[in-house]
């Protein structure tokens, strides 16, 4: 296998885009990622476009990267379109990095893009509640008597009118993919007991987070700086879909979604994108790359349907693998990007990184570890929770942040000297896992 090489990353700011599309977006993270690397559109050999919904909210199915990269100049060279939940866009670098490594081509990009919003919002909360085995949950929700919901997982017309409202800052949170479960949310609408609209989806959230604090002695307070640590991060990120600073108790007092997660400790919904350019190592010289990342490890991992007591997860089981491959240590991080989709995950997935051993994970946020200035900052760019989470394009917008960071692009976020990062991207639910997880390390 090659080294391989991060020559640029680029990123359409992520926010709510009624008036934006997809091609939009990806064109934007796809001229600033050519710019950064000093690449030219011709240089490029093949594309691996990201995208998870856009068969429910545009319409858009089959030929998504085509249509998207139409007018970017690069039609013509050969193209692979990638879905594989809120891990789309790490699986589609990781593709990305397999075709270099293994020497089929020599400069390729990962582009990912999502509009996630939409005027119906509950075409959203649709397209978000899709990362399941829909056939096992609409069994299950038939079986327990909640024809409505099974209706509308289907795609069917709502027996009664009992559709989803409400969303994070006035706009919906999409709060996908794992606290300890791996299970997708839309997270919308304030709990009202039994069969109320709120969704399924948060209360295997809430039941995750309750389940982690009576283990690790966790409380609501933790959450909540989870919060607070991400939007003081995202304040520096002017591509973060939300940038003001909130406070303890902004976040305790917002809105109650499940118990115990408010409004503030969800990401949003929001849209997006990002792109990086590979390179192999010898390419990478022969154009003159400045400030080249290499790869280091590049792990996919796909959830199990059922994981014994004590028995690694699927993101245990990936970092494992991705710090032989690198041969580094938790320990060797100076930054990481990890899946934040509602604040308990954070601390949880500490856990799971070896950053700290398990039930430690409220005591590494307190002690500022984790925080700009600690000894390893976690989700500079403002995590899922403040930069936002337009499913197909969080891992490459992931990707492109510790980039940038080991560059020494990261502006007012910057941290002091990085030499090693990792990111962490997992998405869907498949029994008591997450269906797929990507690590990536990097390292200058």
């Amino acid at each position: 296998m090659r080294n391989v090489i991060v020559a640029g990353a680029g990123m359409a700011p992520f926010g709510k885009y009624l008036d934006r599309g997809v091609r939009s977006m990806a064109e934007e993270a796809v001229s600033e990622a050519l710019a950064q690397a000093g690449v030219e559109v011709a240089q490029i050999q093949a594309a691996y476009f990201s995208n998870a919904v856009a068969g429910i909210i545009t319409g858009q199915e089959m030929i998504r990267g085509q249509a998207a990269l139409r007018y970017t100049g690069l039609s013509g060279i050969p193209m692979c379109n990638v879905e594989n939940a809120c891990a789309s866009a790490s699986t589609a670098f990781h593709l990305a990095w397999t075709a270099v490594a293994g020497g089929l081509y020599d400069v390729v990009i990962a582009v990912g893009s999502e509009k996630l919003s939409h005027p119906d919002k509950k075409r959203s909360f649709r397209a978000i509640g899709t990362a399941v085995d829909i056939e096992w949950m609409v069994d299950v929700l038939e079986k327990l008597g909640m024809h409505d919901q099974a209706a509308e997982l289907r795609g069917d017309e709502p027996i009664s009118a009992s559709s989803p409202s409400g969303g994070a800052h006035e706009e919906g949170t999409s709060g996908q993919d794992k606290v300890a479960t791996g299970s997708e949310s839309d997270l919308q609408g304030k709990k009202k007991g039994k069969g109320g609209d709120h969704s399924l989806f948060m209360e295997f959230y809430a039941a995750a987070a309750k389940a982690y604090m009576a283990k690790s002695g966790a409380t609501a307070e933790d959450f909540a700086d989870v919060a607070v640590k991400n939007r003081k991060h995202a304040s520096l990120n002017p591509k973060a879909q939300f940038r003001d600073l909130v406070s303890r108790e902004d976040v305790l007092s917002s809105r109650l979604i499940a118990d115990p997660l408010t409004l503030l400790m969800c990401s949003p919904i929001g849209d997006g994108a990002a792109a990086a350019i590979l390179c192999s190592e010898d390419a990478a010289k022969k154009l003159g790359i400045a400030n080249p990342v290499k790869v280091l490890a590049s792990i996919l991992g796909t959830g199990k349907d059922v994981v014994n007591k004590g028995e690694p997860n699927t993101v245990e089981r990936a970092v494992q693998s991705a710090y032989e491959s690198a041969g580094v240590g938790p320990d060797d991080l100076d930054v990481i990007e990890l899946h934040d989709a509602a604040a308990p995950a954070e601390l949880i997935v500490y856990e799971e990184l070896g950053l700290c051993a398990k039930g430690e994970g409220p005591a590494l946020l307190a002690k500022g570890e984790t925080a700009l200035g600690g000894s390893r900052p976690v989700n500079t760019s403002g995590g899922l929770l403040s930069k936002g989470h337009p499913i197909g394009a969080t891992g490459l917008a992931q990707i492109a942040e510790v980039t940038w960071q080991l560059q020494g692009r990261a502006g007012d976020r910057q941290v002091d000297g990085p030499k090693l990062a990792l990111c962490e991207n997992a998405g869907g639910f498949l029994g008591t896992e997450p269906a797929a997880t990507c690590i990536h390390i990097f390292g200058i």
